[in-house]
């Protein structure tokens, strides 16, 4: 599976700790990468970054993982091992969408969908799920189309809307789509109601660029429309949702404790990274 575009969750210092609990969940998965700052894994073959970032930011429900399941076994270990010290929000039930289903914040605060359906119909294990809400309500539909315009082998499977007589509020909203960018699938929808949360920097989307002509390209697309630029490579797109658009060979820049002391103080000071002055200071 193509990597370059990931997840990033930012942890207090327990990084480590989530990856380790997350790779007893699901097979195929391993610790990949093991640093005080930066712990990468694999959960089923999709690479995720844990980031111990301080305790800045917090994860809520704006950006949940949707886990697909074929049987009920599976889903009842998932959901006991998930829902052990955390909060569940919907109840694992039978609901009209699916026989099971189940939205539970696991004891690290990251959000989860565990759902009962057929992994040929996404071909993915995890997937990310965009909730927008509050003033981001309304909005998935445009942000499907923003998103599958930007990404390279990108795709929108399909986006079932709220009928006329699901409600005035939902009409015409997003009640579930599936989209792909990059290769990888993601899913979006709409959430009536007054949610006391949005999208924030705890779950960031990272996207690893061969040159700078790719980290221009990305950053001034994801920036276009009111995004914000930020630091280290980091932006937020307009509808809030962060990304981290950094440069592959990063990891090869800081490869040495020697090398990551005379990079790291450089791109501290970026808010787009630029590769060449990167690959002056490492020497």
């Amino acid at each position: 599976m193509n990597n370059n575009l990931h997840p990033c969750l930012w942890y207090d210092g327990n990084a480590k700790a989530a990856a380790e609990f997350y790779c007893t969940l699901f097979p195929h998965s391993k610790i990949t990468t093991d640093t005080p700052m930066v712990v990468n894994f694999e959960l089923s073959g999709q690479k995720f970054m844990g980031l111990n970032g301080g305790p800045n930011f917090k994860f809520n429900p704006s950006v949940s993982f949707m886990v697909t399941c074929e049987a009920d076994e599976e889903i009842n270990e998932l959901w006991k091992q998930l829902s052990d010290g955390g909060m569940v929000m919907m109840a694992l039930d039978k609901y009209e969408w699916s026989e099971r289903y189940g939205f539970v914040q696991d004891k690290f605060g990251l959000a989860w969908q565990i759902i009962k359906g057929k992994y040929s119909d996404v071909n993915q294990k995890i997937t990310p799920t965009f909730l927008f809400v509050g003033k981001n309500y309304g909005r998935a539909e445009a942000a499907v189309k923003f998103y599958t315009i930007i990404f390279p082998a990108s795709s929108i499977n399909g986006i079932l809307l709220y009928g006329p007589n699901e409600g005035e509020h939902q009409a015409g909203k997003v009640k579930h789509s599936q989209f792909i960018l990059d290769e990888k699938v993601f899913m979006a929808m709409d959430g009536y109601g007054n949610h006391q949360f949005d999208f924030n920097e705890a779950i960031s989307f990272v996207v690893e660029c061969k040159d700078q002509k790719e980290i221009d390209n990305y950053w001034n697309a994801l920036t276009a429309g009111g995004g914000q630029e930020s630091m280290c490579g980091w932006l937020k797109d307009q509808f809030g949702v962060s990304w981290q658009i950094i440069p592959a060979k990063l990891g090869q820049l800081m490869s040495s404790p020697e090398k990551a002391q005379r990079v790291m103080p450089v791109l501290m000071q970026m808010k787009k990274i630029d590769i060449a002055a990167l690959e002056k200071a490492a020497g």
